[in-house]
C-alpha cells in the first residue's frame, strides 16, 4: 500500500525479520508496502505450465517438494492441478491463483490451462495481470496456441518475458529458436542467459549481463531446489569448458546483432527477454524469479470503460476475472476471484457493485494458493482475492468505493460447438438445475435458454469439445446429477439486439435464444447461412463474436 492511504497515526510494518519467522505462504502484514508482481504462466499444452508455477512456489520456498502431475512413487500432484480430471488427465482445465512470499515481494502467479478448448479462461486471466511469462517447448518451438497468446498479449499490451523450457531434453538450437520468435511473432528476442550445453545436454547457462557461469546440479527426480555455482570465465572446468566456449561464442554473436535487453522496449511490447530453463529439474527458475522482479511491471494506473483511470493509490476498487466452485468435496464454498486494481480491500468493507449500484458487503475473503484459501484481512494493488460465497459477483463485474469506476468486461468467444443437455435422471431436476446455473455463473461454457426449450433442455455453446467432459464430471461429482447429451448442427454464433431476435424467430437454418445476461444468440448451421441472412437481411444487426483462438 502507497504511504498517502495509511490512516493517520498508522504504522507500516517493516520488521523483516519477525515476518520471515512466519511459514512463508501464510505472511500477510497489515499495512503491508511491499512491492507487487501479478502474472500468468502461459504456453501450448505440454510446455510445462504447471511444472514451472511448482517450481517457482518451490524456489519462493511456498512448497518443500515439487511433483509432477502424474506423481511417481511419493512425489505429489502439483499444487495449481487440483481437480480430478486435471490430474487423471495431466493438463490444466482450469486457472490457479498461487500467492506467496520472495525476496520481500508478493508474488501473485495465475497458470491457466494450456488448451486451446478452454482459451475462455485464459484470456480472462490475462486481464488481470500485469505481465506474462510465455513458455517455449525447446524441442516443438513455436505451436499454434503460443503464437495464438502472444497475439492476445500484444493486444492487451502486457509484456512477455520467454522461457525455453526443458533444455534438459533434446531439441532445435537456441539460435534457430531465436531466429523462429523473431520471424513468426514479429518480437526482438533479447536473450538474458543462454544455456550451456545444446538441447539434451543442460549444464548451466551463461548470465548474458555479467558472463558468469551458473553451473547446475540435479537432485533426484528435481524435487527439490538444484543447487548453483557462479563461475567465473577462468573458474570453468575442463569438462565443461568446450560447450562453455561455445556458449560465449554465441553470445557475442547476439552483442554483435543488438540482442540485448532493453526494459523500455520490452514494456512497449517491442522485444521479449528470453531464458533458458528446465522446470521439471528446477534449472533456471530461480533466475526467472528473480528476473520478475527486477523486469516486470508493477500495478499501474487502469482505465475504466468511460475513460475514468483509477492509480493505484487511488480508492479501492477490483474486478472479478474468475468465479470458481467445487474446490473442496467438504464445502460448496463459491469462490470469485478478483484482482486488486486500487486502494487498500480490508475485509468486510461495503463496496459498490458497478453493475446494479448496490452496496455489497466483503465478509469473507481469503487469499489463495492452489485449492488452499486463508483468511485475509488486507490486500492491495495487484494482489489476487478469493471472495466466498458472493453470489452476485459475475466474471467481469466490478466493485469500488469513491466516484464510481467500471473496468472493461472480459469478452466472451465465438463458441463452435453446440450441444442440449438435460437431466439424466428427472428426480434429480432440482440439482441439475443448480448445477447448470453454477456452471454458467462461472462461464465453464455459455448456456443458452429459450421459452421453447425451458430450464430442462439449455443449449451448451463451447469454444472446444472438452468442455462439455469437464461440465458431465462436475454435474456428476459435485452436483450429482448425471447429464445426457444431444449434439446439435449448429456450427456459427452470432449477436443480435431484441429487433433483430424478434424478427429471426421461426427463420429456417437458424435459431434465437438468449445468454444470461441477456444477449440475444442466433445460431446458424454454418457460415453460409449466417452470411446470406445478414445479407438478405440488412436492417437486422448480426454481429460476430471474437473467435476463440484469436
Amino acid at each position: 500500500m502507497h504511504p498517502s492511504l495509511l490512516p493517520p497515526g498508522a504504522r507500516v510494518h517493516t520488521d523483516a525479520e519477525a515476518r520471515d519467522r512466519a511459514p512463508r505462504r501464510y505472511r500477510r502484514a497489515v499495512l503491508d508496502t511491499r512491492p507487487r508482481r501479478t502474472f500468468a504462466v502461459i504456453s501450448h499444452p505440454d510446455a510445462g505450465k504447471s511444472t514451472t508455477t511448482e517450481a517457482l512456489a518451490l524456489h519462493a520456498r511456498a512448497i518443500n517438494e515439487a511433483g509432477a502431475v502424474h506423481g511417481k512413487g511419493d512425489r505429489k500432484a502439483t499444487v495449481s492441478d487440483w481437480m480430478s480430471m486435471e490430474k487423471a488427465r495431466g493438463i490444466s482445465i482450469t486457472s490457479a491463483a498461487l500467492q506467496f512470499d520472495y525476496r520481500d515481494h508478493v508474488i501473485n502467479l495465475v497458470d491457466t490451462p494450456g488448451h486451446s478448448d478452454f482459451s475462455e479462461d485464459t484470456y480472462r486471466v490475462l486481464s488481470a495481470v500485469d505481465s506474462a511469462v510465455m513458455l517455449v517447448d525447446a524441442g516443438k518451438g513455436l505451436e499454434p496456441q503460443t503464437l495464438k497468446l502472444f497475439r492476445v498479449c500484444a493486444l492487451r499490451g502486457i509484456p512477455v518475458i520467454t522461457v525455453i523450457n526443458k533444455w534438459d531434453r533434446p531439441g532445435l538450437s537456441p539460435l534457430e529458436l531465436m531466429d523462429m520468435i523473431e520471424r513468426q511473432i514479429k518480437i526482438r528476442p533479447t536473450p538474458l542467459t543462454w544455456p550451456v550445453g545444446e538441447a539434451g545436454d543442460f549444464r548451466g547457462v551463461l548470465d548474458r549481463r555479467n558472463e558468469e557461469f551458473i553451473k547446475y546440479t540435479r537432485t533426484a527426480g528435481g524435487a527439490t531446489i538444484a543447487p548453483e555455482q557462479r563461475l567465473g570465465a577462468d573458474d570453468v572446468s575442463d569438462d565443461d569448458r568446450l560447450v562453455w566456449e561455445q556458449a560465449v561464442e554465441e553470445h557475442e554473436l547476439l552483442a554483435l546483432d543488438d540482442a540485448d535487453h532493453d526494459q523500455e522496449r520490452f514494456l512497449a511490447g517491442e522485444t521479449t527477454p528470453v531464458m533458458f530453463a528446465s522446470a521439471l529439474l528446477n534449472f533456471g527458475v530461480g533466475q526467472l524469479l528473480d528476473l520478475l522482479l527486477e523486469l516486470a511491471p508493477a500495478p499501474g494506473p487502469t482505465e475504466g470503460v468511460d475513460g475514468t483511470v483509477r492509480q493505484p493509490t487511488d480508492d479501492f476498487s477490483a474486478f472479478v476475472f474468475k468465479v470458481q466452485s467445487g474446490m473442496n468435496s467438504a464445502h460448496r464454498d463459491r469462490l470469485a476471484y478478483a484482482r486488486i486494481v486500487s486502494g487498500e480491500f480490508e475485509r468486510g468493507m461495503v463496496v459498490t457493485h458497478a453493475g446494479t449500484g448496490r452496496p455489497f458487503a466483503t465478509k469473507f475473503a481469503q487469499t489463495v494458493f492452489g485449492r488452499e484459501t486463508t483468511s485475509v484481512e488486507h490486500a492491495y494493488p495487484g494482489d489476487i482475492i478469493g471472495l466466498v460465497n458472493a453470489n452476485a459477483l459475475r466474471v467481469g463485474d466490478t466493485i469500488f468505493t469513491g466516484p464510481k469506476i467500471e473496468y472493461p468486461k472480459v469478452p466472451s468467444f465465438a463458441p463452435e460447438h453446440f450441444m442440449t443437455v438435460s437431466a439424466g435422471d428427472i428426480g434429480r431436476f432440482k440439482q441439475f438445475r443448480k448445477g447448470i446455473e453454477q456452471l454458467d455463473q462461472e462461464g465453464v461454457v455459455q448456456v443458452l435458454r429459450s421459452d421453447l426449450r425451458g430450464d430442462q433442455n439449455p443449449v451448451l455453446a463451447a469454444v472446444g469439445p472438452l468442455q462439455f467432459e469437464v461440465v458431465e464430471d462436475r454435474m456428476v461429482n459435485e452436483f450429482n446429477s448425471p447429464v445426457r447429451f444431444a449434439r446439435l448442427d449448429y456450427q456459427v454464433a452470432r449477436l443480435t439486439d431484441p429487433a433483430g431476435a424478434e424478427a429471426l424467430k421461426g427463420m429456417r437454418g437458424c435459431e434465437v435464444l438468449q445468454r444470461s445476461d441477456g444477449t440475444h444468440v442466433v445460431l446458424f448451421t454454418d457460415n453460409w447461412r449466417a452470411n446470406a441472412t445478414a445479407r438478405d437481411n440488412p436492417e437486422i444487426t448480426l454481429e460476430a463474436l471474437p473467435a476463440g483462438g484469436a
